[in-house]
This record gives C-alpha cells, structure tokens and sequence, in this order.
C-alpha cells in the first residue's frame, strides 16, 4: 500500500440514490484490465489468452461463475475482473529460490497482500524448516513423503484438516475428497462454509436440493428480477449483459443493498456500439436502500402484503406445498414499526415492490453474501422462498432461486464431495466404486477447524488452493491457530498471507493454472467445472507452464495418496494421474446425474446437471414438497453511538487476491484502509469526511460479557450508504469479525453484521 493516505474524489452527486443515471460502468473497466493484462503479459501473451477466456476451447474463467451463454458467444466473453484475474495467473512475474533466499519470513509478515500477490508465479516447490528464517527449495518427492510421514504420525486422522478452495477443478475435488476419506477423516472444510453455506441450508430445507433453480436462459424471460445482498458490478460482472438484455426484453429491475452498487444503477456495456457512444442502460427500476440485516423483515412484510390482497398461486400452493397454514397464520398479524425499525425503508416503498411482485409473471429472485453472513441468513433465504412459492415462481420459465455464487467452481467442489457432512448415498457408493471404507462421523468444517488448530486437536493442515488466514474471520485467532500445527500445506500458484503464517514446518506445493496446458502420460488433459447454473462444462489451458516444476492438481493429489496410503490401497491412483477420463468414469458411477460423464461434457456446452423442482416441481425434501417455514423475525439491536458494519470487496479485488489499490466504482483511490460512512452519520459521530479513525469492534459473548476486537487507522469516507451501517474492506476488517459469531444452521461466519464504534486516532 502507498504511503500516502487513501483518497476520495468521487462526485457526490454521482452517488445520490435520486440520481442513477450519473453511474456508468463498463467501458472504463475494460481499459484497465486490458492495461492490467499488457502489464502483467505483455502483448501478445494477453491476445493469447483473452481470446481463449470463457471460449469452448478454451479455459474457464478462474474468477466468478456466472455461465457462458448457450449457443452463441462473443469474442471477447470475459468481464473487467476476469481479465485481471487471467493477468494474475497468467503473469511473466516468477518467484524462485533467489527471491525466497533474499525474503526471510519475518519480512515478508511485514508486506501487504497485495505486494504478497504482485510479485509472480511460484516455480518450484518449498520447505520452511523449524526454525528456519527462509523458505528453501525441495523435491517433490520429498515434500511428498515429509507430508506423508506427518499425517501417518498422527494418532487419530481426524487430528488432519484438509482445506479447498472454489477454483479446485471437479476432477481434483473429487480426487482431494477420495484421499481424504481413504485417510479416515471428513475434515473437509472449503470455502462455501464462509460464503453460500446459507443458501445450502435453506434452500435443502425448503426445496430438496442446495442449488439455485434457474438457467442464464431464464433472464431473457424474466417479467422481474430482484438483486438482493449482491454487487454484481464487481463480483460478478457478467451478470450485468444478463440484466441488460432482460431488461431490454421488458424486464423490471429491483437492487436490494444497503449501499447504492454503481453496475446496478446504470451499465455501459463495452460489448456493443451503443456502450462505447452511448449513456448505457439504466437498469434498477427500483433501488431499496435496506439496513444491514433488515432483509428478512421486509420478505416478510412482502409476504405479509401477498397473503392480505390475495395475489397468490393457489394450484401450486395447494399441490406443491407444505406448510402454508403456519406460514400465513404467522404473518397474520405483522409488526411494521419492527419491520421499519429493521429495513430502514417506508411502509410506501414496501408496499411499492410487494406490488412489483403482484405485476410479475415470471420473478428470478437473485442473491449474495449480503444474504448469507448474518447470523440470521438461513431465515431470511427462508423468507425469500416463501414470497416465491407464493407466486408459484418455482419450476416455471423466467422464473425462480438463484444464489449466485462467486469462486468459478465452488458448486462443483461440493457436487464432487467436498464436504463435511456428504450424505450416506454419496459415501456408500464410493465404497461401492473403490472397495473402501470410509468415514460417517461429521468432519469440521472452517470454523470448527480454526478451533480445533487453536486447542490442538488439529495438527496438520492441507490447503487445495485459496488464502485460508485472509479468506477467514478474526485474523489473529486464525493465524495463531495455523502456528499451533506441526505441519502447515498450502498447494498455490502465486505467493498469498497464508505461506507466511505457518506451522512448525510449512510447504508451498506450485500447481499449474487454469490458464496452462497439462500433459500427462496419456496427452493433453482438460479439466471440467460447474457454474453457478449447474452447468458442466471442460477447461482446457494452452500456456505453456511457468515452470517445468509445476504439477497439476490432479498429479499433487495423486502423488500425495500414494505416498500416505501406500501402494496396497485398492484405488488406481497412478492411472487417475496418467489420464483424467478415468477419472470422470469413476465420477459417473458415484456422482447423481454425471452418468456417461466423458461423453455429455465433450458436447460443445456441456451438459446440465438434473434439478428437481426446476425440471418438473418435484421436491426432494423430508415432506416430498416445497416447505413453507415460519420465522421470527430477527431486528438486530444496534446500540447508541455504535454502527453496524459489513466486510465487501473493492472494485479491484475478486476473493482475497487484490488487482490495485483503486476502487473505481466508489472513487477510492490509492488504499484500502478506508471506511464507508453515512455522511449524516459522520456529522451526528461528531466525524468529519477524510478523518482517520480506528474501528473496534463489540461483540456480546457471553458469559464474560461484551469482547473487543481493533483495526487500527482507517480513513473515514462519507458515503451514501443506508444509516446506521458502515463498510469496510476485507481482508483488512476480518481481525473485527468474532470467529465464534456464526449464523444458525449453517455456520457461516457473521462478517456482514459486526456492531462497531469509531474512535479517532489520537
């Protein structure tokens, strides 16, 4: 980060919630990722693999997953962030032994993430000794054997803690589980338990499978689509040529966020003319600037509306669902002040978009980790349901759930199995496929494994992928937890925070990107992966390799279970490693829905995996029917002179990797240590616009009483976000989320509801 204190020129007049048109985004964007990309690449590098991005030859996009259209695509089918994020993993930047022989461990802590990720591909793999000061190189066959004898050392496998990330392929995934199970553990905790665990909760609850029920077709025949808790402008910005042509189709828009999103107020797509010359779309018909955690009150002071003016689906209601009667007997009687008090909003407005939903036959109601991270979250995914099943807005064209989730292929991870909690159907038929046993115990999942490092009950740790210390809550819990373990893994492309908070002895194992051609005993490889629409689909990189030294993750995996399991194991581990169909025959046979898997994917789209209440209104759940549930409603009690805060990314960061200190969509420059205030709350604190502040948070854990948690020097930005909550970065703000602050049922961690004062720096 500069030196410099962050800036903030953005015009106020651009952010007014009356003035939407004065947000433009698009052509902007793709100026500085072409820069970005040139920058890292070089010319003809970027050519290269900008045209192969999101193509059906080519490689998926390592960032978000949004779906490829079907049918046609554009020649040039990649995002702003997408191009960063192929810049980032496709750099000429390398760091080897020479760069790690320079860089003690103690000076690297001392650097930003950002320098962390700047600084190029990792070429070969590495050892930090006990106490060694440097990271030094090592053969692979003797990193694999030191990881090997750690975890058959240990007494009880569930002592081991295996993490993954969402760009993990399905074909590794399912591998990465197999280990696991073979070991004897289910410690299997990924990146969904901190991000749409939520929606899995709620949605296996009320509809029988965890996945949202829509396809990218259903855009185009949406009368109406609601934004809730998300920001695809930055973190999905495909998804904004979905919303301009549903909305060029007639569609109506509604944003549900506490602040106003820059993509969702007006969108200048770079794909066409008019984009380039024009004004772009307006897309929100109606922008509803909610409190932090208000969204469960107003679904249900919607569906309080729906059941009072009898605007309902009463065939589908009545053959399709199951608890109705409990449901509109609790919404009966619904107390607006409480609903106000929780959303922020007017009884008018409410009831303005309750009436949006009555206009509208075909309603996609769309969703983000503004909805998942409260502790409260599976409630209110709950309520959304109701307000859908209501309308019959399940299994029907145009209409339906879709929690749109971020890393390219978390759906898949968990299609393939990871997971800590998989069902008996999916572990007997690997033990039917492999003649293994395998575990039932419930293994940890992110939260339980922070805890269990903490107090010693787990003692090595295996990352597949991801920055576990910046990707999880309360920095300095997680970080002592990692050095309580005698062995620390971390299966990586670039240099993140997570190789330099290690065990006693830590590794870094360089596996080869998206973007890069695998060759392996039999040929070329491809990979394949799931969208956020269900879709599977294959992955094939062309670059050539940024080091001879790197292996894919099928091979890591592979390798690995040789090594720990021993050759008498009954899987074929060395032919999954030679040719990667084998794999997915074995997919086939285990995975619902992946039968004939090599040949459905070889399809120019893929194939679609089944989904029940979209195909036909079945429902998988414990009453055979869509389930209506009742929920009280949650009003979190903000006390006086305090705020409620929420972590969010920048424009120029996808997950934990950040692209540049900028933020363009919300005029931040040169910094990241900033804080988004109400101006009227800035005034009423006794603040002023620019002031540095340090941010503490305050969280009730009982019995001990009300526990603080400090981020020092943020500088204070007045800005248009709902009263009474304020934003920040993560991963900066993540030291202020408590790691046993949780939602219900799912577990998730609480980073969009943490109630924190401001102090100004002395």
């Amino acid at each position: 980060m500069s030196s410099k204190p962050p800036q903030h020129d953005v015009d106020e007049s651009a952010i007014e919630v009356s003035t939407p048109k004065t947000w433009a985004a698009g052509i902007p964007g793709v100026l500085v990722s072409l820069d970005r990309a040139v920058e890292q690449m070089g010319v003809g590098r970027t050519v290269k693999t900008l045209r192969l991005l999101n193509q059906r030859e080519g490689f998926d996009c390592p960032g978000c997953a949004w779906p490829e259209p079907q049918g046609h695509r554009k020649m040039a089918e990649f995002c702003e962030n997408g191009a960063k994020a192929v810049a980032e993993e496709a750099t000429k930047r390398r760091i080897g032994p020479a760069f790690f022989a320079e860089h003690s461990i103690e000076s690297l802590r001392t650097k930003t993430d950002y320098w962390l990720g700047q600084q190029g591909r990792i070429t070969e793999p590495m050892v930090l000794r006990p106490g060694a000061t440097h990271y030094t190189p090592i053969a692979w066959d003797e990193a694999f054997t030191l990881i090997a004898d750690e975890l058959n050392a240990l007494p009880n496998p569930d002592e081991a803690i295996f993490y993954t990330s969402g760009r993990t392929s399905n074909e590794a995934a399912f591998l990465y589980q197999l280990l696991v199970r073979s070991f004897g553990t289910n410690n299997l905790p990924d990146c969904s338990n901190m991000c749409h665990e939520s929606s899995g909760s709620a949605l296996n609850e009320t509809i029988g499978i965890g996945k949202g029920s829509v396809s990218i077709k259903d855009f185009d025949l949406a009368d109406l689509i609601v934004v809730i808790g998300q920001n695809p402008g930055t973190n999905h910005p495909r998804m904004l040529s979905a919303l301009e042509d549903a909305k060029k189709n007639g569609a109506k828009i509604i944003a549900i966020n506490p602040l106003p999103e820059a993509g969702l107020m007006r969108f200048k797509n770079p794909q066409n003319v008019a984009g380039v010359v024009g004004r772009g779309t307006a897309l929100s018909d109606e922008f509803v600037q909610i409190k932090v955690g208000g969204d469960q009150a107003l679904f249900q002071a919607i569906g309080h509306l729906l059941l009072q003016w009898d605007k309902l689906d009463k065939t589908f209601i009545e053959a399709k669902t199951h608890g109705f009667e409990a449901y509109a007997e609790s919404l009966r009687e619904l107390d607006w002040d409480r609903v106000l008090t929780a959303t922020g909003l007017t009884r008018e407005q409410i009831t303005r978009v309750a009436g949006m939903f009555v206009d509208s036959k075909a309603t996609i109601a769309c969703w983000a980790m503004g909805l998942t991270q409260h502790k409260h979250s599976v409630p209110t995914i709950r309520e959304i349901t109701n307000v859908m099943f209501l309308r019959g807005m399940i299994g029907k064209p145009g209409a339906g759930l879709c929690p749109v989730r971020g890393h390219s292929n978390v759906q898949g991870d968990r299609t393939m199995g990871i997971y800590e909690k998989m069902p008996e159907f999916f572990l007997k038929a690997l033990e039917n496929e492999f003649g293994i046993s395998v575990p039932r115990k419930h293994g940890y999942d992110t939260v339980d494994a922070i805890n269990a490092m903490r107090h010693g009950r787990g003692k090595v740790f295996i990352a597949m992928g991801g920055n576990f210390v910046s990707a999880t809550p309360d920095t300095p819990v997680t970080e002592k937890a990692l050095e309580q373990c005698s062995l620390t893994v971390h299966v990586s492309t670039k240099l993140n925070r997570s190789h330099v908070v290690h065990g006693r002895t830590a590794l870094i194992l360089p596996a080869l990107g998206r973007t890069e051609s695998d060759v392996q005993h039999s040929g070329e490889q491809f990979v394949t992966v799931e969208d956020s629409m269900s879709v599977v689909h294959r992955s094939r990189g062309r670059l050539a390799p940024a080091s001879e030294q790197l292996l894919s993750e099928v091979s890591i995996v592979c390798r690995l279970a040789r090594r720990t399991l021993g050759a008498a194991h009954p899987v074929a581990w060395e032919e999954f490693e030679k040719d990667y169909d084998v794999i997915r025959e074995h997919i086939s046979r285990v995975v619902p829905g992946c039968a004939d898997y090599n040949t459905r994917v070889r399809r120019p789209d893929g194939f679609v995996l089944p989904h029940p209440p979209r195909d036909s209104q079945e429902f998988a759940t414990t009453t055979g029917k869509a389930n209506f549930t009742a929920n009280e409603m949650t009003v979190i009690d903000v006390p006086e002179g305090r705020l409620l805060m929420q972590t969010l990314r920048s424009h120029d960061q996808y997950n934990t990797t950040i692209y540049g200190l900028d933020d363009r969509y919300r005029g931040v420059k040169d910094g990241r240590r900033v804080v988004f205030v109400n101006p009227e709350d800035v005034a009423a604190l006794g603040f002023s616009d620019g002031q540095m502040v340090n941010i503490v948070s305050e969280w009730k854990d009982d019995p001990t009483g009300v526990v603080e948690r400090r981020a020092d020097a943020f500088r204070i930005v007045a800005y248009s976000t709902a009263r009474g909550c304020v934003a920040t970065y993560f991963p900066e703000a993540n030291p202020l989320v408590p790691l046993d602050s949780k939602a219900d049922i799912s577990g998730t961690p609480t980073s969009k509801s943490v109630i924190v004062r401001l102090e100004p720096v002395a």
